[in-house]
C-alpha cells in the first residue's frame, strides 16, 4: 500500500488513534496458526526459559541516552572519549557500571545489560530512532525525504507492544497496552512507531497523561466525565444511544465505523470501571514505597507500571518525561537528548532520577514475587557520540555529545532473563558492535520470545498473509 493510495484511512488512523486502545480483541487480524504447531513452540519456548513474561514494561529513555557514559564505559578510552565519569563495582563481580548509578549497582544481580546493539538510520536522528527501536523495522526512504515532517501513518509497522497486546486475550479490564506519561513528541512532531498501524486502531495503546508538575495525577482524556456529569447520567446516556442504534444498523457496516464503535464501547466500559481509577490512584501507595521510587513523574509512572503489571496489562510503556526547567542547561528539550554539558545534566538531574525510580521497580517487583514474570526492557532511540564535542554547542567546550545511531545498550531484567550478566560489546571506543553485533530487530524478536508471541502472522486489507517481523533473532542466551 503507497502513500498516495490511503488518504481515508490515514485519517481514521489519525482521529482513531487519540483514543486508540489495544487488545480489544474483536476478532485476530493475523491469521493463526496451527493449534499443534503453536502448542509446541510454546512448549519449546518455555524449556528454554522464553514464555513466561505475562507483562513488559518498557522504560524509554526520550532523547538518547548516553552509552559510553552509564552501563558501557570506556575507562581505557582517551580522555576525549571517556569523559569524567569513573565505573564503579556492581553486586555481581565484573559487572561495571557509572558510579552515578549506585542504587541499579546493587540490583545489578538482576540485570542483563546488552552492549552491541547498532540501530544505524540515516538520518540518525530521533524520528527514524524511535522508529526503528520501537518496531524493530529499519525505517524507509521517507524519514529521510520528510525529516522531522514524517508523520505516524497507516501503514507503518506496528510498536512491538500493539503486537504483544494484539496476541493477548481481552481479559475484560484495562487494555492490553498502555502508554504514559505521555505521548513523544510535541505535536506536530509525533514519533512515529508507537502506534499499531497498519495492524489495526484497535491495538493502539491507551495513553496515560501525567505532569511534571502533579506527579501523583495521571488522567486518560478521553476517559474524562464532563462539566457535572455523573455515571448514573452516562448509564442512562448509553442506554439512550443504544436505542437509537437500533435504527442505524444499516449503516454501520463499514469497517472505520465498527472500529469507532468499539472505541466508544471499550470507553465506556472503563468510565465505568472500579478498577481503572484504582490503578491510576499511585497516592494510595504508602509513603515508603512513594518514596522509594522519588517523587518526580517518571518516578511515579514506574510506580504506576507496577500497578499496571498488577492489574495483567500485558504492556506498559514509560516514555521518560522531559523537565523543561532544564532544558537550557542540557542544550536539549530536558531530556537525554545531551548536545550541551552531558556530564553535569547526567550527574545532578537525569541519573539520579534514574537511578533511584529504576532500581526501586526491580526491587519493588522482586519482593511482590511479579519479578520473574514481568520483563522490564530500558531502552532509547540512540546512543551519543563517544567523542566529546558537539559542534550546536560549541564543540568541545560545550560538553555536550551528538546522536550516534550506530551504537547503543540495552537493559533488561525479569521475564526469564536471567541477571548478573553482559551480552555482547562494543569497539574500544563504543562507537560501533563488536562482539555480537545486533539490531533493534533482535531486541524486539527477544521480546517477542519472552512474552511468547510466536505468531508474528497477519493478514493485509486484501486477506493476504504477511510477517510482522521477519528480520532479527531472540538473544535465547539471555534467558
Amino acid at each position: 500500500m503507497t502513500q498516495s493510495t490511503i488518504p481515508s484511512s490515514r485519517r481514521a488512523f489519525l482521529v482513531a488513534s487519540a483514543a486508540g486502545f489495544a487488545g480489544l480483541h474483536f476478532g485476530m487480524p493475523g491469521r493463526l496458526a496451527a493449534e499443534e504447531s503453536t502448542y509446541s513452540q510454546q512448549a519449546a519456548m518455555k524449556e528454554q526459559g522464553g514464555g513466561k513474561a505475562k507483562s513488559v514494561i518498557l522504560f524509554f529513555l526520550c532523547g538518547g541516552a548516553s552509552h559510553v557514559d552509564t552501563w558501557d564505559m570506556k575507562p581505557q578510552a582517551p580522555a576525549e572519549y571517556r569523559g569524567p565519569f569513573q565505573p564503579a563495582a556492581s553486586a555481581v563481580p565484573g559487572l561495571q557500571l557509572c558510579e552515578h548509578l549506585p542504587l541499579l549497582a546493587k540490583q545489578a544481580h538482576r540485570l542483563a545489560v546488552i552492549r552491541s546493539v547498532c540501530g544505524t538510520v540515516n538520518t540518525n536522528d530521533h524520528h527514524a530512532g524511535y522508529y526503528y527501536n520501537l518496531t524493530g523495522h529499519v525505517p524507509d526512504v521517507t524519514f529521510k525525504t520528510e525529516g522531522n515532517d514524517r508523520r505516524p501513518y497507516a501503514d507503518d509497522w506496528p510498536f512491538i507492544g500493539s503486537v504483544v497486546a494484539s496476541r493477548r486475550g481481552d481479559g475484560g479490564g484495562l487494555p492490553n497496552a498502555m502508554t504514559l506519561p505521555h505521548k513523544p513528541s510535541k505535536l506536530p512532531y509525533t514519533r512515529p512507531g508507537q502506534f499499531a498501524a497498519r495492524l489495526g486502531v484497535e491495538f493502539d495503546p491507551l495513553y496515560v497523561q501525567g505532569s511534571v508538575e502533579e506527579p501523583l495525577k495521571f488522567q486518560v482524556p478521553s476517559l474524562v466525565l464532563g462539566g457535572d456529569v455523573t455515571t448514573a447520567q452516562l448509564r442512562s446516556r448509553q442506554q439512550l444511544l443504544q436505542t437509537l442504534d437500533v435504527a442505524r444498523k444499516d449503516f454501520e457496516n463499514s469497517p472505520i465505523e465498527r472500529t469507532w464503535k468499539q472505541h466508544q464501547e471499550r470507553t465506556l466500559n472503563l468510565l465505568l470501571s472500579t478498577q481503572t481509577s484504582k490503578v491510576f490512584d499511585v497516592a494510595s501507595e504508602p509513603e515508603s514505597i512513594r518514596a522509594r521510587y522519588g517523587s518526580g513523574i517518571n518516578a511515579m509512572s514506574l510506580l504506576l507500571a507496577r500497578r499496571m503489571v498488577e492489574a495483567e496489562v500485558p504492556f506498559i510503556t514509560v516514555f521518560w518525561k522531559e523537565n523543561e526547567a532544564i532544558k537550557d542547561q542540557c542544550k536539549s528539550a530536558g531530556g537525554w537528548d545531551t548536545h550541551g554539558n552531558n556530564f553535569d545534566c547526567l550527574k545532578k538531574y537525569l541519573l539520579p532520577e534514574f537511578d533511584q525510580a529504576f532500581s526501586a521497580l526491580i526491587e519493588d517487583l522482586a519482593q511482590r514475587d511479579l519479578l520473574d514474570q514481568t520483563l522490564l526492557v530500558v531502552n532509547s532511540e540512540m546512543g551519543r557520540t563517544p567523542k566529546i564535542g558537539d559542534p550546536r554547542s560549541g564543540g568541545t567546550s560545550g560538553a555536550g555529545r551528538d546522536h550516534w545511531t550506530h551504537c547503543q545498550s540495552v537493559l533488561m531484567a525479569g521475564g526469564g532473563i536471567q541477571g548478573g550478566q553482559t551480552f555482547g560489546s562494543s569497539d574500544r571506543l563504543g562507537e560501533h558492535p563488536a562482539e555480537h553485533p545486533l539490531t533493534p530487530a533482535d531486541i524486539a524478536k527477544t521480546v517477542y520470545y519472552a512474552t511468547g508471541t510466536n505468531n508474528l502472522q497477519a493478514d493485509d486489507g486484501q486477506g493476504r498473509p504477511y510477517n510482522l517481523l521477519e528480520e532479527g533473532h531472540a538473544i535465547q542466551a539471555l534467558f
